[in-house]
């Protein structure tokens, strides 16, 4: 199976190659790394691993915690294809189809994000979502103006204006840690190119509960 594990370790020669062996020892295939933060003293990375049967979060993280000076943030099971390019993907949906642009992204965004799913709210009224995501949807707080992350019951949110259209784009995620602000920024600028690719339809982007 494949997972993301996000790993906080001391950010020192060897720290990386020291988390590399022992997931390499816990029998996990290391398929990518990907750096998020890099300050004080110490570094988050991203592990996209495969591993071999079924494995829990609680056990990877319990396994991972025993090396000195490392913190496990999350562990959850990922559909990333390391080595792929989805953003470019994406937009070249987008730029072929910009008339559903804001639909293709909302269906693009979970996969992009490491998230469950994804919407697009106008108000209460969920004008598309993605594949899992609820039909119904409400923030318990008014959206902020700018990109933002926000914890709603079980869920972690990143919240992203898309001004020009009058909507905020939701995406969720059920398992794993909060998002990182490396992520939610990478998102946001996503979204920014998406919008002005697309043009603003006078009519819902697709009908209320798919």
């Amino acid at each position: 199976m494949l997972l993301r594990v996000r790993v906080s370790l001391p950010d020192r020669p060897g720290g990386l190659g020291q988390v590399a062996r022992a997931l390499g020892a816990l029998g996990a295939d290391i398929l990518q790394v990907t750096v998020l933060e890099r300050e004080t003293g110490r570094a988050v990375d991203d592990f996209t691993v495969s591993w071999p049967g079924t494995v829990t979060a609680d056990e990877v993280r319990d396994r991972l915690s025993a090396v000195p000076g490392v913190r496990v943030e999350g562990a959850w099971p990922t559909k990333d294809i390391p080595g792929a390019a989805p953003d470019y993907d994406l937009l070249m949906h987008v730029a072929s189809e910009p008339s559903r642009g804001i639909a293709t992204l909302v269906d693009a965004l979970p996969g992009l994000c490491g998230a469950e799913w994804s919407l697009a709210l106008a108000g209460d009224v969920v004008r598309h979502a993605s594949v899992t995501a609820p039909a119904v949807f409400a923030l318990s707080e008014p959206p902020p103006l700018r990109a933002a992350t926000r914890a709603a019951d079980d869920l972690r949110l990143m919240l992203l204006p898309v001004a020009t259209h009058g909507l905020h784009v939701v995406v969720a995620r059920a398992e794993g840690p909060h998002f990182h602000r490396a992520e939610l920024e990478r998102a946001a600028r996503i979204v920014a190119v998406v919008s002005k690719l697309s043009p603003v339809l006078p009519t819902p982007i697709s009908e209320v509960g798919r």
